[in-house]
């Protein structure tokens, strides 16, 4: 009797301890949903008007032409954007590529971006979540959905997803490059510096066109590596990119890599196909 008993209390915890793992492996997701709902309540559908020559005015010729070439003059401003992607990730400069997923949604207005990603190393699942608002960043990584891999934060991480994001504006949503919070510096007919701000992270980067007027690189010292979250090294971020599709009727690069550029040699850490690019979008979908 009490051994069945004993068996009894043991398969119970055991049920219990297993819907406890559960709950906790969803922790990262129901984090990441959470934050992209909220951003949903500052969209205001009747807010966008349309994007015109008048608003391009005062940015250097080479951000007016590239503006003009990707379609986005007569359309709507851009308040936000969903993005979807997959591709390839290095989680480590000594590791190989593996297969990856992502989505994204940011937002302009007051500039937030919630990035989820998923991966699997040795056969493991990993899931990643970077949120960035209230110029307030953080990166969360789990192996398994469970075990802590990285947790990283603070006035270095909220600087380096500040780059991040102004990324984001330039490759993905270039209707929102009107932003008064850019200063724009003219270097040569097909190079340009722009220093960003939002609330105390200021930081700057150097766009990089073609002659057709496509973006073909991103260049920000502004960025630290680091693979844990405990430790930051200073390097050099850029982000080459090509092969301009359209998307939703902007014509965007459809392929990007994401390198640091170290002096013992780039790093190249994703190889990224972009598979959707939708703007002002009003309500929540998650795909991965």
């Amino acid at each position: 009797m009490e051994k069945r008993y004993l068996i009894s209390v043991i398969l119970i915890l055991g049920i219990f301890l297993v819907a406890g793992l559960l709950y906790k492996s969803k922790e990262l997701k129901k984090a990441y949903q959470g934050d992209v709902q909220q951003g949903l309540q500052q969209i205001r559908p009747l807010d966008n008007s349309i994007l015109t020559v008048d608003d391009t005015r005062d940015l250097p010729l080479p951000v007016q032409k590239y503006l003009a070439y990707t379609g986005v003059i007569g359309k709507e401003k851009v308040q936000n954007v969903r993005i979807v992607c997959e591709g390839k990730f290095r989680p480590d400069p000594k590791k190989g590529l593996v297969p990856m997923v992502s989505e994204q949604y940011n937002y302009f207005d007051k500039p937030s971006r919630f990035y989820y990603i998923k991966l699997k190393m040795f056969g493991i699942p990993v899931v990643g979540v970077h949120s960035y608002k209230d110029a307030t960043a953080s990166m969360r990584i789990k192996i398994a959905s469970l075990f802590k891999v990285a947790d990283a934060k603070g006035e270095i991480m909220n600087k380096a997803e500040t780059v991040t994001i102004f990324n984001d504006m330039c490759l993905l949503a270039p209707a929102s490059l009107i932003d008064k919070r850019i200063k724009w510096e003219t270097i040569d007919p097909l190079t340009v510096k722009a220093t960003f701000t939002n609330n105390e992270n200021t930081i700057s980067a150097h766009l990089y066109f073609n002659e057709k007027g496509e973006i073909v690189n991103f260049v920000s010292d502004d960025r630290c590596l680091t693979t844990t979250g405990e430790e930051f090294r200073q390097a050099r971020w850029s982000t080459p990119v090509r092969d301009y599709k359209d998307f939703n009727g902007v014509k965007l690069a459809s392929y990007g890599e994401a390198v640091w550029n170290l002096p013992e040699g780039d790093y190249c850490y994703g190889q990224i196909n972009i598979k959707e690019v939708v703007p002002n979008f009003y309500s929540f979908k998650q795909q991965y």
